[in-house]
């Protein structure tokens, strides 16, 4: 796992995922806040958004599927990398996530847990792909978050539906390495 990423989980293992322009105000206000994951904006503004974030001396992770006007193919990645200072990105695509690891980004493979063959896939990807970390949605199942913990090499995030400190501390004590979410009352717990 990229060590300045490790570090800043350490002292806070909150992420926060900006999904406006208020919610990215917010987080780069707050000091507890190390790690931003970008769910919005586009091919003019994604370079100021991430700016803001670096300005605030954060670490700026790109979900590179959400942002408009950028397509699902590799070279997508390479304007996040080119004309932006994204420390990484996001993606539920197995190529954009290898084309990241080229290219020296920082990495998160996205999987929403739906039914047992999503559980499946991430055995399956990240053999082939290596993200620096996987991402989980749902994140409030710890029992599965536990079993991935124990099958996987990669580190996992958990996201998607954490509103409170139960959700955190379960996520956190079934393995997760951090939580990301959008609701802004869990940056600041």
């Amino acid at each position: 796992m990229d060590q300045r990423f490790y570090d800043m989980l350490e002292s806070s293992p909150v992420i926060a995922a900006v999904k406006d322009m208020e919610g990215l105000e917010k987080c780069c206000r707050l000091e507890d806040i190390k790690v931003v994951f970008i769910l919005f904006g586009d091919i003019l503004n994604i370079p100021d958004i991430v700016g803001k974030i670096k300005e605030s001396d954060k670490m700026a992770v790109v979900h590179v599927d959400l942002i408009n006007g950028l397509g699902s193919r590799e070279v997508a990645v390479d304007f996040i990398k080119n004309s932006t200072r994204a420390d990484g990105i996001i993606s539920t695509k197995p190529l954009l996530i290898k084309r990241g690891k080229e290219l020296g980004l920082f990495t998160v493979m996205r999987y929403f847990l739906i039914d047992s063959m999503a559980l499946e896939n991430i055995r399956t990807n990240q053999n082939g792909v290596r993200p620096d970390v996987i991402e989980v949605l749902p994140g409030l199942m710890p029992d599965i978050i536990r079993k991935i913990c124990r099958t996987s090499r990669t580190p996992v995030i958990a996201g998607g539906l954490i509103t409170d400190k139960k959700s955190v501390m379960a996520a956190l004590s079934a393995g997760a390495v951090c939580v990301s979410s959008t609701n802004q009352d869990v940056w600041t717990m």
